[in-house]
C-alpha cells in the first residue's frame, strides 16, 4: 500500500484547505493509487515528462524524487529528459538535468 501523502495538508490545509483537501484524497489519494492502469515507475515518468514540459521546476524536484523511490533509474531519467529536450526545449532539459544530477548522484 503507498504511503499516504499529506503535503497539501501541511502547506496549505489552513489557506486552501478544499485544495488541500483535493491534493492528498483525490490527487494522491485516488489518481496515484490506482496501478492496475499504470505503475507508480511508469505514473513517475509520465508526471516528471508533463513538468518538465511546462516548466514546473518547483514541483518537478519533489517527482523526479518519487520517480527514484518508484524504480525510475538514472539512465532512464536522462533518456526521459535527452528525449524531451527535442519537444519542450533545450533550457527546460538544462535545468531539469541540474535536479537529476543532484537525485541521483548516489
Amino acid at each position: 500500500m503507498a504511503e499516504k501523502v499529506t503535503a497539501g495538508r501541511e502547506f496549505l490545509g489552513e489557506f486552501a484547505p478544499k485544495f488541500a483537501e483535493l491534493n492528498d484524497d483525490v490527487l494522491f489519494g485516488q489518481v496515484w493509487s490506482r496501478e492496475a492502469e499504470l505503475s507508480p515507475r511508469d505514473r513517475s515518468m509520465i508526471t516528471v515528462s508533463a513538468l518538465l514540459s511546462g516548466g514546473n521546476f518547483e514541483q518537478l524536484q519533489g517527482h523526479m524524487m518519487r520517480a527514484k523511490v518508484n524504480g525510475v533509474t538514472k539512465k532512464e531519467m536522462v533518456g526521459v529528459i535527452t528525449h524531451l529536450a527535442f519537444y519542450c526545449g533545450w533550457p527546460k532539459a538544462w535545468s531539469a538535468f541540474n535536479l537529476a544530477k543532484e537525485i541521483y548522484k548516489d
